[in-house]
């Protein structure tokens, strides 16, 4: 008889992912999803907001996960959701990390056999470990857009100024002509910078709060032009064929280092995928085995063992560019 416990298990998972990434599309709405022709700053003012009511409510979503680094659940999410720039409140998260482990609890009750403490244990791992594997993906999803981005909208701002138009006027035709990630981005340092925040400072904090170096970069090319004055124009279509060089340096180091990564991947996966069918295959196959009382201390062992496999070749390939 084949078990079709782990088949189970895989689609509760993905069933709580879907789960959460609906309930975010409808609290929120599409503008959220950060694949919009229009950024979700042009469409909250489209909608009637005042530009300094939307300013606010776009701060204090960019912010509010560092805050709460306190929280010693969330802790552990807390850079990742900053980078992802989620708009679900750290407390939000937490309730939907409970809500999420309650509906896997009862699924696994209604799919499954297994008793109630390891539902109970493997209900919190889905409802964390899907809120966490969640944010990952869009931070990371994130993060990947705004630095394929950043060389045109630094090219954007360099025939802006070759036209004549100051280096604010610049930043806000990036914001209206942008898509997100990187439009919402630039359209708070254009309304911030509205109202009196110098534009180094603007640039410098949106660099560390995306932990960006090629942010950094321009914030730094703004402020020292501030300070020494020079031709900002030139100063930022150097910086865009550096940017755009050092796109192209990590992509290929990211193609020569793929075999490496999913080496690890596979090393570290294939235990575990043969364990999974030699389970469906023959349920009964490890019962003698489970019985002897190494059996668990020789399961974390393998354990650490894939874990360690993941992070050796990790650093291996970890090439900062």
């Amino acid at each position: 008889m084949i078990s079709a416990e782990p088949i189970i298990y895989i689609v509760i998972f993905i069933a709580v992912l879907a789960l959460v990434q609906g309930a975010y599309l409808v609290i929120f709405g599409k503008s959220i999803s950060m694949d919009g022709k229009v950024n979700r700053r042009l469409e909250m003012l489209d909608k009637g907001g005042n530009r300094e009511q939307v300013l606010d409510q776009l701060r204090k979503e960019m912010t509010q996960h560092m805050k709460s680094q306190s929280i010693p659940i969330y802790s552990m999410l807390a850079t990742k959701a900053q980078k992802a720039n989620i708009a679900f409140t750290p407390m939000q998260l937490i309730l939907m990390m409970i809500v999420l482990s309650f509906v896997a609890f009862l699924l696994l009750t209604v799919m499954t056999d297994v008793g109630v403490p390891v539902r109970a244990l493997v209900a919190v791992l889905m409802g964390v470990g899907g809120i966490y594997t969640w944010i990952s993906n869009k931070a990371n999803k994130r993060t990947r857009m705004i630095g394929e981005q950043l060389p045109e909208a630094v090219e954007l701002m360099v025939r802006s100024l070759r036209v004549g138009h100051p280096f604010s006027s610049a930043v806000a035709i990036v914001a209206r002509e942008v898509p997100d990630p990187l439009g919402t981005e630039m359209g708070m340092i254009s309304d911030e910078t509205a109202y009196g925040r110098d534009m180094g400072e603007t640039l410098k904090a949106m660099a560390e709060r995306l932990d960006s170096q090629d942010m950094r970069f321009l914030a730094v090319a703004v402020t020292i032009q501030q300070t020494s004055g020079g031709n900002l124009a030139e100063i930022l279509d150097g910086l865009a064929k550096v940017i755009r060089a050092r796109f192209r340096l990590f992509r290929r180091v990211s193609a020569i280092t793929a075999e490496a990564k999913w080496s690890g991947k596979l090393l570290s996966g294939f235990p575990i995928l043969a364990l999974i069918g030699i389970n469906l295959v023959q349920p009964n196959y490890f019962d003698e085995v489970m019985k002897s009382p190494l059996f668990v201390p020789a399961c974390l062992i393998v354990a650490a063992f894939l874990i360690l496999n993941l992070i050796v070749m990790r650093s291996l390939v970890n090439i900062k560019v």
